[in-house]
């Protein structure tokens, strides 16, 4: 199968599985517990509203969760074609008790790459757990890379973010973001010819637009630019 018609496949599993949870689970709030609504109309929110704002919020939590999975995932395609030894692995945590296994989303090499499609997390502890991750990576002789495809568009946030570049640096480690100024695109590779796995981090990046997610009619069209950026 080629690496398009794996990304088309894995886009219409994630879309079905998405929708199933959004409808199983709006179902599933016809019959919960409204009390809370008391407190919504002291603020001014009235019933209506209220019920729109319970059914949009969890359906955005599926939302963020599926598509933050299918784009972490459709790059772990992308590099397993390019690089066909590329894996997923996990590293002891040498360093504390919990966890006690730090997941690596895709080893090529001794590259321990992080794929993340956005963290817009504003807690302070974030920067400490992913510190103590990094450190561990990289006691285990390995190279620890983040891949970052959506910035986040709070400064508290922002600034997080660029705290964690500073920490893979500061350690040694590379730290890729689409903080270029467009926040709409991500950073992928153009790998080109015979790119050894030592070198693929070394290719020129660019920005790529993937607007196949914005309208089921428009992802054939841009499918192939996809991976082929990837590739």
């Amino acid at each position: 199968m080629s690496i398009e018609a794996k990304v088309r496949a894995l886009a219409a599993k994630y879309a079905q599985d998405l929708k199933q949870r959004m409808d199983a689970r709006v179902e599933e709030m016809k019959y919960d517990d409204k009390s809370h609504y008391l407190i919504y109309q002291v603020l001014g929110i009235v019933d209506e509203e209220g019920e729109l704002i319970d059914i949009y919020q969890n359906k955005g939590r599926f939302l963020y969760k599926y598509a933050g999975a299918f784009l972490e995932e459709a790059a772990f395609l992308c590099f397993k074609e390019k690089f066909p030894e590329a894996k997923r692995a996990q590293v002891e945590n040498t360093l504390g008790r919990r966890p006690k296994q730090f997941e690596i989303d895709c080893l090529i090499g001794n590259d321990a790459i992080e794929i993340k499609w956005r963290d817009a997390t504003t807690d302070g502890d974030h920067i400490t757990k992913e510190h103590t991750r990094i450190k561990a990576v990289k006691e285990h002789g390995l190279n620890p890379i983040r891949v970052m495809f959506y910035y986040p568009n709070r400064d508290q946030a922002i600034r997080i973010q660029e705290t964690i570049k500073t920490v893979y640096q500061g350690i040694g480690g590379e730290c890729y973001m689409d903080d270029a100024g467009d926040r709409n695109g991500c950073f992928v590779w153009r790998l080109q010819g015979d790119t050894k796995v030592s070198e693929w981090r070394k290719c020129r990046p660019c920005i790529l637009r993937p607007t196949f997610f914005h309208a089921k009619d428009s992802f054939a069209r841009h499918e192939r630019q996809y991976c082929r950026v990837f590739l």
